[in-house]
């Protein structure tokens, strides 16, 4: 019985920590980020054709197709523009 509950309290704490951790993958206050054109101009000297770039859980989501003619949508820093995820072929939400 002891063990079930230990496991259960594990499992509970693992998916809060989880949940928190897909939330903002980016924490940099509103006055610190860098406008649109500037993450859109890198992209564009870098050989991509952006679509759209979008705010999202606290980044810059790029809907482009890459150099190498692949769609890609990733997540940049605001601040840095640097990626922070994202994934090739995807469908702009």
């Amino acid at each position: 019985m002891m063990k079930s509950v230990l496991i259960a309290a594990l499992f509970v704490c693992t998916a809060g920590t989880g949940a928190a951790f897909a939330g903002n993958k980016c924490d940099v206050p509103a006055s610190e980020w860098q406008p649109r054109e500037a993450l859109q101009a890198k992209l564009e000297s870098q050989g991509w054709k952006v679509r759209n770039i979008k705010s999202e859980s606290g980044c810059y989501e790029a809907y482009a197709i890459d150099a190498k003619g692949k769609r890609v949508e990733t997540m940049f820093d605001p601040k840095s523009l640097a990626p922070v995820g994202g994934d090739t072929d995807g469908d702009e939400g």
